[in-house]
């Protein structure tokens, strides 16, 4: 069996290529080349599809033995990764960039390219789970063996058919074993450091705005619960939920941005409690484990990459849409985030917050 594996230049996607070789795969490595912009204070490196990360993964294939490629991927990913982040801020949302490179680069184009190639599967570093149910029928995808690694919440977007021809050799294993497997094998990543959340953000990423949209980002009012103007804002991309620091307000009292409403170019400051919210509903909605929501469940619905999950009843609505009612009231519920919903360890679906229950628009 052929396997493609997308090495990003660090230690994870560097041993899951070497464990897929010690258990006879045909492997070969690719990275992904995602940009060649300058480097700026505000341009990150793309850390896990850099230039140093293109060599280190080379270095990496030459250690194992194994052949490697580079596939440009500049243009799709600007479109798609790039400019939907930008999009989504200009639009008061806050989004998750690494949801939208799985989704449209990982697991389309990569996979596309890798069975047109001849290959039987594609395999990441991602720590989690994917296993076939012979019961169901389906690829079961679940939270990782390595809690505190555990990336399963940035795959809830996975097709049955790309599940199908998806490995993911780091589920059963923690950060510690996989440092451990690296330095027996001699791989010249064993201690690299962890790559940043957003590759190709450097900085603050409300300066990576700037530079990539400035134009379009308008001051605009502040306002309190009641409608009343209390100031100025920058530009409704510069602020997200539950965001406290960089206000600018002197109120002698804690304020947090409570909502964004982009069709009035307007920002809602509120007290602490007025960050909660019961309820929300999510769009744009993905179902792995089983084939579809068909009744309200008692699941556990994590609302951003490093939560925890929280008791909630999950309910299908028109349209594809699901409704999320917490058992008690969630903190900075932010449109744009995913809400993805499990049972026990094992991750049902999820999809993209549209609002928190308690809007103040």
């Amino acid at each position: 069996m052929k396997v493609l594996v997308a090495m990003s230049g660090g230690v994870d996607s560097s041993v899951a290529a070497a464990l897929l070789i010690d258990q006879g795969y045909d492997v070969t490595g690719v990275t992904m080349r995602l940009a060649d912009w300058p480097l700026s204070e505000n341009r990150g490196p793309l850390g896990c599809c850099s230039s140093e990360a293109v060599e280190d993964a080379r270095s990496v294939a030459g250690v194992l033995g194994i052949p490697h490629y580079v596939m440009n991927f500049k243009k799709p990913f600007k479109e798609k990764v790039v400019d939907y982040f930008c999009c989504e801020y200009l639009n008061g949302r806050t989004p998750n960039p690494c949801i939208a490179c799985n989704r449209h680069i990982k697991f389309d184009l990569l996979l596309k390219n890798a069975l047109s190639l001849g290959f039987d599967y594609l395999a990441t570093g991602h720590y989690a789970r994917l296993e076939h149910n012979n019961l169901s029928n389906r690829y079961i995808l679940s939270r990782a063996v390595d809690k505190k690694k555990d990336q399963s919440y940035v795959l809830y977007g996975l097709k049955q058919e790309q599940a199908e021809r998806l490995m993911l050799p780091l589920g059963r294993l923690t950060k510690e074993e996989v440092r451990k497997i690296a330095a027996a094998k001699k791989l010249p990543v064993a201690r690299k450091a962890e790559s940043q959340e957003i590759c190709f953000v450097a900085g603050d990423y409300r300066d990576f705005l700037k530079e990539e949209a400035g134009e379009l980002i308008k001051p605009g009012p502040f306002l309190d619960l009641q409608g009343r103007e209390i100031g100025r804002h920058k530009g409704i991309a510069c602020y997200t939920i539950g965001q406290r620091r960089g206000l600018g307000l002197p109120m002698g009292q804690r304020i947090y941005v409570v909502d964004i409403d982009p069709e009035r170019n307007t920002v809602i400051l509120g007290p602490p409690e007025a960050l909660f919210s019961g309820c929300l509903t999510t769009m744009e909605n993905n179902f792995v484990s089983i084939k579809k929501l068909e009744e309200s469940m008692a699941v556990q619905v994590q609302i951003r990459y490093k939560a925890q999950g929280s008791p909630a009843l999950i309910t299908p609505m028109q349209g594809n849409a699901v409704e999320v009612c917490f058992d008690k009231p969630q903190r900075s519920v932010t449109p744009g985030q995913a809400a993805v919903f499990y049972l026990g360890d094992t991750l049902l679906g999820g999809g993209i917050i549209q609002r928190g229950g308690n809007s103040h628009s």
